[in-house]
């Protein structure tokens, strides 16, 4: 079952990886922009695609499945590394920026786990006396 899906999960990670390296060329930067964003989003869309035409086999979505949740932590990871990395050596501009971005993302936290919730109602019922 691991085996099947992986040639997806290659082909999108080579396509992230150039596509990154060719947007890292054009912006000046030496590094890849978001290349393993662009795979992630690749494979995504590409697997929503094919379940809906029926053309992924259950083997194949258990597969990817399996590698989705191993493949994107492990990325992260990478790339928070990376970023604290490069935000030493970018001085206090990018401390700070990174500082305050994490702020932000953690008080939007709640805000963004109540989307989608059903509101409650308060209803007021009004009990005759008898």
């Amino acid at each position: 079952m691991v085996i099947y899906g992986v040639s997806l999960l290659s082909i999108c990670t080579l396509v992230g990886v150039f596509v990154g390296d060719l947007l890292g060329k054009m912006l000046g930067v030496k590094a890849n922009v978001g290349g393993v964003g662009i795979a992630m989003l690749m494979l995504v869309l590409l697997v929503d695609y094919l379940k809906k035409k029926n053309k992924l086999g259950v083997q194949s979505q258990q597969g990817l499945s399996f590698w989705g949740a191993m493949y994107i932590p492990i990325v992260v990871a990478m790339a928070a590394q990376q970023n604290v990395a490069a935000a030493v050596k970018g001085g206090p501009a990018a401390l700070l920026a990174g500082a305050t971005a994490t702020i932000v993302c953690f008080a939007l936290v709640p805000i963004v786990s109540k989307i989608g919730k059903p509101i409650k109602e308060h209803v007021l019922y009004d009990v005759e006396e008898a």
